[in-house]
């Protein structure tokens, strides 16, 4: 996937500008964003001028790393009812292995709620069963266009998807933005992917696809000749009516002397 890493990839302009050049104007360019509902006193200026600094001069390489955009929808592992539009930032570290950083949306204001693990079939079917039951695969959410890859042509688009569509994700929202929009409450909670038509609410898919101009039934037709894979049994343990999901619980401290 060289190609389409260099195609899709959002790195850093280079830092040639001195930073005493260039700091009042981008604190300026901040203060004058409209900020969306946050926890918590906006930024006061000397805020807005650390962070403009430190954008400028230090080195950021896991996040330039990134170089995939996508959007699609998680649902509770036990409960379907509560889905979460997911905003995906991923960097493909091998061939057989993603990770991603999920956002509740593609704004600057964007707030962190979870992470992804994407890996190949090959590593899928190496796991054991215990394990394999924390995944969902990828099959439906690519064939059916749920899952998209915002502003790539779509030739580019098709050629991630059929890279995706054989793999399997492991994802943990550490945000239950669902109910608590103003601060990340609670434990991290196991999240799923859909499998096939009339569970995800049509409503939700069309508001997403009419506000990221997604022409998600045609991406579905495009998509019908990128081979189904045969998903292994230990996938989508949601399925079978039981799954697995965090609790809580109060233990003793060890090692203490």
């Amino acid at each position: 996937m060289g190609a389409l890493h260099r195609l899709t990839c959002r790195r850093c302009l280079g830092r040639t500008l001195a930073a005493s050049a260039v700091l009042a104007p981008v604190a300026a360019a901040f203060a004058a964003r409209p900020a969306r509902a946050q926890a918590g006193e906006p930024r006061s200026t000397r805020s807005t001028m650390l962070d403009a600094g430190a954008s400028m001069l230090q080195s950021k390489r896991p996040v330039d790393a990134m170089s995939a955009y996508l959007n699609g929808f998680h649902f509770y592992a036990d409960d379907m009812g509560r889905v979460v539009e997911a905003f995906h930032y991923c960097t493909h570290l091998t061939e057989d292995f993603h990770q991603c950083v999920i956002f509740d949306s593609d704004r600057d204001t964007a707030k962190l709620i979870g992470i992804e693990y994407i890996v190949s079939e090959r590593l899928f079917r190496s796991l054991p069963a215990d394990e394999k039951r924390l995944w969902h695969s990828h099959d439906y959410e690519v064939a059916s266009g749920q899952l998209v890859a915002p502003g790539l042509p779509r030739v580019a688009e098709y050629a991630l998807m059929r890279d995706l569509v054989t793999t399997y994700g492991k994802t943990w929202h550490t945000w239950q933005i669902d109910r608590d929009g103003d601060l990340p409450l609670g434990i991290p909670q196991l999240m799923m992917g859909f499998t096939a038509d009339g569970q995800l609410d049509p409503k939700r898919l069309e508001a997403r696809n009419q506000r990221l101009d997604t022409p998600q039934a045609a991406l579905r037709q495009e998509r019908g000749d990128i081979p189904a894979p045969s998903v292994d049994a230990g996938a989508n343990a949601w399925q079978s009516g039981r799954t697995m999901q965090l609790t809580l619980q109060e233990m003793a401290v060890r090692g203490r002397g």
